[in-house]
């Protein structure tokens, strides 16, 4: 599935403004519905997706990575993401983002 990945990519070239780096590991917590697949990007949100089929989903895979490149914040809808990906998310989580309180005027 990597390297089907990685060559999708390659032949996607500019149609995907950013660079993805396609790499494996051996746990995502996705036991129950394997293959799993995460986009993660500077400051927008995470996704993880499950019952990936090697040989059928790549295509929606690349149509993602090109949406999730524009995605400023990676937020998108379910009903906006390609094929399969509409209905195999894990999980989206929001970016991390640090908030300072604004100091009160009564604290010591």
């Amino acid at each position: 599935m990597i390297s089907q990945l990685r060559a999708a990519l390659v032949t996607a070239g500019d149609t995907i403004p950013e660079v993805f780096d396609v790499t494996g590991v051996a746990c995502m917590a996705g036991c129950t519905r394997p293959c799993t697949v995460a986009y993660h990007g500077h400051d927008k949100a995470t996704y993880l997706f499950g019952d990936i089929e090697p040989g059928s989903d790549v295509a929606d895979l690349v149509a993602f990575a090109r949406q999730y490149a524009y995605l400023h914040d990676g937020w998108c809808s379910s009903v906006d993401r390609p094929g399969k990906l509409r209905k195999s998310t894990l999980a989206r989580v929001p970016a991390c983002v640090a908030t300072v309180d604004a100091v009160r005027e009564d604290a010591p």
